[in-house]
């Protein structure tokens, strides 16, 4: 049996290494305010059968789940979304499983053990709900995870140039801001490697200045 690819268990830490022949294997959190496009982004790129956990909508949430700007919306994630996706002609072979998290705030503490082992995530932004994204961004800028802030263009919605939703959101110059549409399995694929290029990156600017990696998702 051959060994198993070793799995990134430093979430600042990327090696371009791997076994011979073998993909790296790299952990990416998908995450985003309520309704962003997460369940749809994870399974329009997923080459298996993805994993969901969407229940209905109900009533009982009505008072804490606002529908407004996303009315025809259904569903809603309530533990996470998993995919995978084999990027193997990448300049670096890459084997990526994906995580979606559930939108809502009060689902935070789960976001946590989502995060842990995971070499960054995408920030999934909806500009008609552009206050359901600073908890997210605010989450991963505590926790030291690299992100990307990717600005899922819903069809009708007004389109805000890159930059402006940088400066909405307060975000810092290194933190990349892209468009895409999360149907899309190119668009996501695109955005999956410009997180994973800025990984890389943040972590060899972290190495340069001699910071010690942080171990905030670290078990004790």
């Amino acid at each position: 049996m051959p060994s198993p690819i070793p799995r990134p268990d430093d979430p600042t830490t990327v090696s371009p290494h791997s076994q011979a022949g073998a993909p790296t294997v790299l952990k990416i959190v998908i995450a985003g305010g309520f309704g962003a496009g997460k369940t749809t982004a994870v399974g329009a790129v997923s080459e298996i059968t993805p994993l969901s956990t969407e229940e209905y909508l109900t009533e009982a949430s009505a008072d804490v789940d606002s529908l407004a700007g996303i009315e025809a919306k259904t569903t809603t994630t309530v533990a996470f979304d998993f995919g995978r996706l084999s990027l193997p002609d990448a300049p670096m072979p890459l084997e990526l499983f994906l995580f979606g998290t559930p939108g809502q705030d009060r689902f935070v503490d789960l976001w946590y053990d989502l995060s842990r082992g995971a070499v960054g995530a995408v920030v999934l932004v909806d500009t008609r709900r552009l206050e359901s994204s600073f908890t997210p961004v605010s989450f991963f800028e505590d926790i030291g995870l690299p992100f990307v802030v990717a600005v899922n263009q819903f069809d009708g919605a007004h389109r805000y140039h890159p930059e402006q939703v940088r400066a909405a959101l307060e975000l810092p110059a290194a933190v990349p801001v892209v468009t895409c549409d999360a149907r899309e399995p190119n668009h996501v694929a695109g955005v999956l490697l410009a997180l994973v290029d800025h990984a890389v990156n943040s972590a060899a600017t972290t190495n340069r200045a001699g910071h010690t990696p942080s171990t905030t998702l670290q078990d004790a």
